[in-house]
This record gives C-alpha cells, sequence and structure tokens, in this order.
C-alpha cells in the first residue's frame, strides 16, 4: 500500500507538471505618459472651444498589454484621446510591425474618447500647428514604446474575464422641449451597465494587467473645462492602478457609448469626475478580485472593411428648428477588427457605435465573452443601429452613413470572421 501510495503521488506530481507546462500564455504590460509639455493645445470633442488648453489636471497615458500563445503575438492599446483618425491608425499600425514584429490584424489601437486631451486630428489652425505636431509625434512615440516596453515584460502568464455593473452612464438621447430629439438625459432610453473586466496574471497569480470594458463618453468635464484630463475613463483607470499599489497597469476600453453619457456632465466640476472614476474603479477591482484565471489560451485575428452608403446633411438644414434633411455622400469604410484571446473575443470598431450595435453582437457571438471596443483602429464618426434613425438626434445629424447597413454589416462581418475562427 505505501508503494502504492508513492507511486500515485509521483503520477499527480508528474500529471501538474505536464499540465504547468502546457500553459501557453504570455503577457506583459505597460505604462507611457504622454500628457502635454506643449503650450497651447487644441483640445478635442468641442466645436465651440477656442484657444489652446491651459494646464493639466491629471496626466494622460498610452497603456499596452501584449500577450503571446508562443506563435502569435497581439496588442491591445488603449490611449487617452478622443479617437484614432485613420492617418494616426496607417503610420502606428506599420510602425508596431515594422518595430515589434506584431503583425497589423493583431493590433487593436483603441481610444478611451476622453474629451480632456489634445485633439488628434491633423486640420488645426495655423497657429496650433508646430506644438501640435511636437505632441502627435510624442504620442505616436508614446504608443510605440508602451508596446515595446509591455513586450520586454513578458512573462508566462494566465488570463480570465468577469463582469459587474456600475450605474455610471445613462442614455443622453432625450426629448427636447420642440418635440424633437437632442442631447439630455434619457432614464427610459437604452443603457448597458455592464461592466467587464479581464485580468492578466503572472504564473504565481499575481495580477499585471486589467482591462476595464465599459460603455460611457469622456465628457464628466464639458466645453468649458480648457485643462488636460482622462476623464471618467482615466480617473477609473488610475483608481484601479493605485489600489493595487501601481504593481498593475489598468487599461479602459470603451464599450458601445455612442447614445451613453455619464450620470454627472458636461460640466465643470473635477469632483464629479473623481467621485464616478471611483465608482467604476471599485466596481472593476470587485470583479477583477472573482476573476478565474487559466494558463491556456490560443491568440487569433483578423480584419476586414465593410463599406456602407454614405450621406450628409444639406447646407439649409437648421437643427434647432428642427429642419434636417440629408444629400448623398461618399461611401464610408468601416474597419472591424476581432481579436480573439482565450475564450475572449475583442471586436474592434473604426467608430462611435450606439448600445443597441453591441448588444445585438453579444446576443449573436458564440463567444460568452464578446467585447465591442469602439474607437478602435481608425475613426469613422458615429454608428447608429438602424431604429435609431427614427430618433433624430445629435447622433443622427452628424454621422456620415445612410441607415440600414452599418449595424448588419457589423454584426454579420463579425460573426463570419468568428465562423472562421
Amino acid at each position: 500500500m505505501r508503494t502504492l501510495r508513492m507511486m500515485l503521488a509521483c503520477a499527480a506530481l508528474a500529471a501538474g507538471a505536464a499540465w504547468a507546462q502546457e500553459g501557453n500564455l504570455r503577457a506583459g504590460a505597460a505604462r507611457v505618459d504622454i500628457t502635454p509639455v506643449e503650450p497651447g493645445l487644441p483640445m478635442a470633442g468641442y466645436g465651440g472651444r477656442t484657444g489652446g488648453h491651459q494646464g493639466v489636471h491629471d496626466p494622460i497615458y498610452v497603456r499596452a498589454v501584449v500577450i503571446s500563445d508562443g506563435e502569435r503575438r497581439a496588442a491591445i492599446v488603449s490611449t487617452e484621446a478622443i479617437g484614432i483618425p485613420e492617418d494616426s491608425w496607417s503610420e502606428l499600425s506599420e510602425r508596431l510591425a515594422r518595430e515589434h514584429g506584431i503583425p497589423r490584424e493583431y493590433i487593436l489601437l483603441a481610444a478611451t474618447h476622453t474629451h480632456g486631451a489634445p485633439t488628434t486630428r491633423s486640420n488645426v489652425k495655423p497657429e496650433f500647428a508646430a506644438p501640435w505636431k511636437a505632441w502627435r509625434a510624442r504620442w505616436h512615440d508614446g504608443v510605440s514604446q508602451a508596446v515595446r516596453q509591455a513586450a520586454g515584460a513578458m512573462q508566462p502568464a494566465r488570463m480570465g474575464a468577469a463582469t459587474g455593473r456600475a450605474y455610471v452612464n445613462t442614455n443622453r438621447r432625450a426629448r427636447l422641449a420642440h418635440g424633437g430629439w437632442g442631447l439630455g438625459v434619457n432614464p427610459e432610453g437604452v443603457s448597458d451597465k455592464t461592466v467587464t473586466v479581464v485580468r492578466f496574471d503572472t504564473a504565481a497569480g499575481e495580477p499585471l494587467a486589467i482591462l476595464i470594458h465599459y460603455p460611457v463618453h469622456g465628457v464628466v468635464m464639458g466645453p468649458r473645462n480648457y485643462q488636460v484630463t482622462g476623464d471618467l475613463p482615466g480617473a477609473a483607470a488610475r483608481f484601479v492602478e493605485e489600489h493595487y499599489g501601481g504593481r498593475v497597469v489598468a487599461a479602459f476600453l470603451a464599450d458601445a457609448s455612442g447614445d451613453q453619457n455619464p450620470i454627472y456632465g458636461p460640466g465643470d466640476d473635477f469632483s464629479r469626475v473623481a467621485a464616478l472614476g471611483r465608482l467604476l474603479g471599485e466596481e472593476a477591482v470587485r470583479v477583477a478580485g472573482s476573476v478565474r484565471t487559466s494558463p491556456h489560451g490560443r491568440v487569433a485575428a483578423s480584419q476586414r472593411v465593410i463599406t456602407c452608403p454614405g450621406r450628409r446633411m444639406t447646407a439649409d438644414s437648421n437643427t434647432g428648428q428642427n429642419r434636417i434633411a440629408f444629400e448623398d455622400a461618399e461611401p464610408v469604410d468601416i474597419r472591424l477588427s476581432l481579436l480573439r484571446v482565450g475564450k475572449v473575443a475583442f471586436a474592434g470598431v473604426a467608430g462611435e457605435v450606439l448600445t443597441n450595435i453591441a448588444l445585438r453582437l453579444r446576443a449573436e457571438s458564440p463567444y460568452a465573452r464578446t467585447l465591442l471596443v469602439s474607437h478602435s483602429n481608425g475613426a469613422v464618426g458615429y454608428i447608429p443601429d438602424d431604429a435609431a434613425y427614427e430618433q433624430v438626434s445629435y447622433e443622427i445629424w452628424v454621422s456620415r452613413l445612410k441607415p440600414g447597413c452599418a449595424e448588419s454589416g457589423i454584426v454579420n462581418g463579425f460573426l463570419e470572421m468568428m465562423d472562421r475562427h
């Protein structure tokens, strides 16, 4: 019996060793400061702001997680910016492939959509051109540096995901006094409160990176604010990092938030940024503690572009009087980027997606964890679901898309890519 027990113990140890050797995930994470040092940069998101930024309230960052399954390597990058213009996506995807050997289709470069950072678009006024070009170069360098540092820190890793709920967002498409629709607060409108947390651990089980996926605009601070800030997404990420004593990189990924505003704002009170950031951050920490991680997971990726008919408002449209007309415009290309890591599917969309598209994709996806990531690998503006066009509000006025194409094009496009994986 003693011999039998020894044989069973040795077999168990051998099985445990074999299981450990089978763990194939590796991951590394890094954070790089891209806070402006240049004076008077034009800020993003509110067309009525004139002049440049007037100081820094809180720093802004690029955060990167690089993942490998032993055969393929991918990068998930979150940058505290309003969006990723096509020219920046083109330059950065080529640069990351060239400098770090990560193929274009394995890159998910996403913006948090804060309205408190410098603009990322090149159509700046001449007086802003020189400092903006200097900041843009540092921003691009920051993305490359974050990926380089994350790749250099790669180690055997474990990964898992779980969900919770946070009540810091609300539907913003509200009925106005004149009977039309516009920006406001609509507590009866569709609003997804789901917080999804993806946690990467070391082989010993210590957290090294946390992804916070949630649908909300970064607009607690409104158009009167001229200080640089990561707004609500940045505050939530910093809260999580501080909770773990700076040992974890926490990156925010925007879910379909085109019709979702914070419950506070837009205003001019930074204490509200801190309050909502803490609420979202606390839920992210709570959910992170419930995640079960595994060392196993295949990395797979693909991209495709769908093309939809375009339109624009006519010059004589009057939004104040709810008198809107549209005319045909150039077709619009929308890049879809699918990155699967283990049992989690990241579905990046190059635009500002409304909620119902994400809900439909999640319902029809074969993956239990399907995370639509807005503002990824390009920026085509607002992408409404088909039903949203019946309520002609700001998101509909400025969208470049005709109804009847984007919703099904996005959902079916991802489903077809998932079928191939």
